[in-house]
């Protein structure tokens, strides 16, 4: 089971990101302030990585219900070119905690980078989607909402495989990308060389 709290006694939220090694579409965000007790229900969350999806669609769920607070948020693949992506996925984070209905009195970000935009203290916590509740409920949805709008997106380009590969550079994606050439949702500041396309097919 993993751990509840950071600082016993404080309102935390834990934040994390999903997408940020994709080629394409957006990074995704979300916040999660749990209970004190931690439902029954809860006990399973780990990090998403480590799920299959339906135990991350299950525990999604059981997030919504059962948190104090949680929001998701993104930032577009255009965001993304323009301000690149670890800018991108902080943005994120940041938009994230904004839209949270109660203002928590720590941030456990997953990671070791982090820029607030507000004055709540917080600490980053490296693979800490495997250590702390929050982070772990946090993976979870940002996970399966940005899986939900890659699913979409597929019905759009379904020659590219990112109801599978989420777009991330996997042999399928990339050999579509030889063969179509980028699409439109493609992050051009991720775009691969032509050689190391050929090179990885």
């Amino acid at each position: 089971m993993l751990k509840q709290f950071f600082q016993k006694g404080k309102v935390e939220a834990g934040c994390d990101e999903a997408g940020r090694g994709s080629l394409v579409g957006p990074v995704y965000a979300a916040a999660v302030i749990l209970p004190q007790k931690l439902p029954r229900a809860l006990h399973t969350l780990d990090d998403s990585k480590k799920l299959t999806d339906r135990e991350r669609r299950e525990l999604r769920v059981v997030i919504e219900e059962e948190a104090v607070a949680w929001s998701v948020t993104s930032v577009n693949h255009i965001e993304i070119d323009s301000i690149n992506i670890l800018n991108a996925s902080i943005l994120a984070m940041n938009r994230a905690v904004s839209q949270l209905t109660i203002k928590p009195e720590l941030l456990l970000i997953d990671g070791n980078r982090f820029n607030p935009e507000t004055e709540i203290p917080f600490q980053c916590v490296i693979q800490g989607d495997g250590l702390y509740a929050s982070i772990a409920a946090a993976s979870i949805l940002a996970k399966t909402y940005r899986d939900d709008f890659m699913q979409e997106l597929h019905l759009q380009f379904p020659d590219f495989g990112w109801d599978q590969n989420k777009g991330y550079a996997t042999l399928e994606h990339r050999s579509a990308i030889l063969r179509l050439g980028y699409s439109s949702f493609h992050r051009k500041t991720f775009h691969i060389a032509e050689e190391q396309l050929m090179l990885s097919v």
